[in-house]
C-alpha cells in the first residue's frame, strides 16, 4: 500500500524509511542481493534501491550516470496537490539509460510530464562514502536537471551529484483552500517534493558511492532560493548538513493574498467550463475549502494550467516556512557581476542604449544584493554564512566578455562546460580555466568541512570573497560587502542617464516583478 508523506510525517520520514528498508520484502517484489551474482558491482551501472534495481550508462569521461529513477509515485488526478506518495517496487529491472521527460511546464507551448518525481545521479566507479552534492536546477516554472550535468563535479569535487525533478509552476505552489484546508500542506508542494528526495537520497546513495550523511543541497536561480528556505525549514533537520544558493534569493509569499490571485488565475477556465457566468462568482468559488473546487481542479487538463502562467512561491506557513526562521545549516551564496543583463527582456521598449544600461546596472546590483546580504541578513545567526561573488566579466573586471559579461548563469558554466548555459560566454582561457577550479575547490572544501575556504559572514564583518580573473590567471580578494538596498537604490536616483519619467518606465517594464 502507498503511504502518503503530510508535512507532519516529514519530522520523522528519515526513521519512517529506515524502517522500510528493515522489513524484508515480499517475495515478488524482492530485488536480488548485491552479492547475487556480482550484479551490483561497483564497477558496473547496475546497482540496488529500496524500490527495485536501475540500470545506468557509463560514460566515455569514465563516469556513471543513471537518470529518471522514481523516488515519489506520479501526482496525477486526486494526488495533483497531495504530499508525494512512494513509488510503486518494480521487480525487474529498470531502465535509466536515457533522461527521462521534464516535470510539467509551459514555454511558449506545454511539455513535458506530470509524472516527474525523478532523478539523476551521477558518481564514478570507484565511489565510496563521498560527500552528495543534491542540485535543484534553477526557475520553479520550467527547466529540467538536464541544467547542470554532474559528471564534471563528479570528476573535479569527488562528490557523488544526484539532481531532482520536481513539480513546477501552479503544480508545485498552489494554495487554494480546497488544496490546503483538511492537510498539512501549505501549497508548498514543490518543496514537499524535494524533502521526499532528500529522504530517498539519504537511505539509497551509499548504493551509488556516496554518504547519506554528508548531503550538500544546492540550487541555481529560484533552485537556490528554494535551498535557502529549506536550510531555514524544522521539517528539514537531519535531511542535509550544508546548504548553498547560487544566484537565488529570498521572499515569502503571503498565502492569503496568494490564494486570491490564483483564484483570479483560473476564474476564467470555471467560466469557459460553463460552472459560472462570470469570473468574479468563479473567483469566489475558488476561495472556498469546497470538495467539489477540489474535483474541479485535480480533473483540469494539465495544459489549461500549466498555461495559466507561473504563481508565486514559497508561501509563509509556520510549520514549514516561517517567516523568523534562521538556517540551521553552514550556508553558501555565490552571485555574479551582472546578473541582470541576461534578464533584461529584448521584446520590451525602451531596449536599447541608455535605458538598457540602467536596467541592466542597477537590476544586476539589486540582484547580487538579494542573493547574497540580503539572504544572510535574513537567514543568517545561527550558523554560518560566507558570501562570494563572480566579478569575472563585470564592469570592473580584468576581462571583458563580450555579450552577457558575468551573467546570471555564468556561476553553472564555470562548474560545467556541459551545462545548459555554457554557450553564453567563452571560458576556454588559462584565466577562466583557474577561476573555473578555484570555484569548484571552494565548493569541493564546503562539501567535505563544511566551509569553502574564506571568513564568513557577519552583520559586522559584511565580509565577501570576490573572484576575478585575467588571460592566465585567478584572483580573489576580501572585502566588506560594497551595496545595501539603500545605497543602490540613492544611487538609482542620483543618475543622471534618465530622467525620472524615464526611470519609471524602466522600473515598471524590467524590474517589477523581481525579489528584491
Amino acid at each position: 500500500m502507498l503511504c502518503e508523506f503530510s508535512r507532519r510525517s516529514f519530522l520523522k520520514g528519515s526513521a519512517a524509511a529506515a524502517a522500510a528498508l528493515a522489513c524484508p520484502l515480499c517475495p515478488a517484489d524482492a530485488a536480488p542481493s548485491p552479492s547475487e551474482n556480482g550484479l551490483f558491482s561497483p564497477v558496473t551501472p547496475l546497482r540496488p534501491t529500496q524500490y527495485g534495481p536501475v540500470r545506468g550508462r557509463a560514460r566515455e569521461d569514465g563516469t556513471l550516470c543513471w537518470y529518471g529513477i522514481p523516488y515519489g509515485a506520479a501526482p496525477t488526478g486526486e494526488d495533483r496537490w497531495t504530499s508525494p506518495r512512494e513509488p510503486a517496487r518494480w521487480r525487474t529491472v529498470r531502465d535509466c539509460t536515457a533522461p527521462a521527460p521534464a516535470a510539467y511546464q509551459y514555454t511558449s507551448f506545454p511539455l513535458g510530464t506530470e509524472d516527474c518525481l525523478t532523478l539523476d545521479i551521477y558518481s564514478v566507479p570507484e565511489a565510496k562514502k563521498r560527500p552528495v552534492l543534491v542540485y535543484l536546477h534553477g526557475s520553479a516554472f520550467s527547466g529540467s536537471p538536464q541544467e547542470l550535468p554532474g559528471s564534471a563535479l563528479v570528476r573535479d569535487t569527488g562528490c557523488v551529484f544526484v539532481a531532482l525533478s520536481y513539480r513546477l509552476g501552479l503544480f508545485g505552489w498552489n494554495c487554494l483552500p480546497a488544496l490546503t484546508t483538511g492537510s498539512d500542506a501549505a501549497g508548498n508542494f514543490a518543496l514537499l517534493d524535494i524533502l521526499r528526495a532528500l529522504d530517498w537520497v539519504k537511505e539509497n546513495i551509499h548504493h551509488f558511492g556516496g554518504d547519506g550523511a554528508s548531503i550538500t543541497l544546492c540550487g541555481f536561480s529560484d533552485g537556490g532560493r528554494m535551498a535557502a528556505a529549506l536550510a531555514a525549514s524544522p521539517l528539514s533537520r537531519g535531511r542535509f548538513q550544508r546548504a548553498a544558493a547560487l544566484s537565488g534569493g529570498w521572499s515569502l509569499a503571503d498565502p492569503d493574498a496568494s490564494a486570491h490571485l490564483l483564484a483570479e488565475r483560473f476564474a476564467p477556465l470555471a467560466v469557459e467550463d460553463s460552472l459560472f457566468a462570470d469570473p468574479a462568482s468563479a473567483a469566489g468559488w475558488l476561495l472556498t475549502p469546497g470538495a467539489d473546487v477540489r474535483e474541479w481542479l485535480c480533473g483540469l487538463e494539465p495544459a489549461r494550467i500549466a498555461a495559466l502562467g507561473a504563481p508565486s512561491i514559497l508561501y509563509a506557513d509556520e510549520a514549514l516556512l516561517p517567516r523568523d526562521a534562521r538556517s540551521a545549516v553552514p550556508l553558501l551564496l555565490l552571485s555574479s557581476a551582472t546578473e541582470f543583463s541576461g534578464l533584461v527582456r529584448d521584446d520590451l521598449r525602451p531596449a536599447s542604449g541608455p535605458a538598457r544600461a540602467y536596467a541592466v546596472r542597477y537590476g544586476s546590483a539589486l540582484c547580487r544584493w538579494s542573493s547574497t546580504e540580503a539572504l544572510a541578513e535574513a537567514l543568517g545567526g545561527s550558523a554560518p554564512v560566507w558570501l562570494g561573488l563572480i566579478d569575472y566579466g563585470g564592469a570592473d573586471s580584468r576581462t571583458v566578455l563580450p555579450g552577457l559579461g558575468s551573467f546570471h548563469g555564468i556561476l553553472l558554466a564555470l562548474l560545467s562546460g556541459e551545462s545548459s548555459f555554457s554557450r553564453c560566454a567563452d571560458l576556454s582561457s588559462e584565466g577562466a580555466q583557474a577561476l573555473s577550479s578555484r570555484l569548484k575547490q571552494s565548493l569541493a572544501d564546503f562539501m567535505t568541512s563544511g566551509t569553502p575556504g574564506w571568513a564568513e559572514w557577519t552583520p559586522q564583518s559584511r565580509t565577501v570573497l570576490r573572484l576575478d580573473a585575467d588571460s592566465t590567471a585567478c584572483f580573489s580578494s576580501l572585502s566588506a560587502y560594497p551595496d545595501t538596498r539603500e545605497s543602490i537604490r540613492a544611487a538609482m536616483a542620483a543618475d543622471a542617464s534618465l530622467s525620472d519619467a524615464e526611470k519609471e518606465t524602466v522600473e515598471h517594464l524590467y524590474l517589477s516583478g523581481f525579489y528584491f
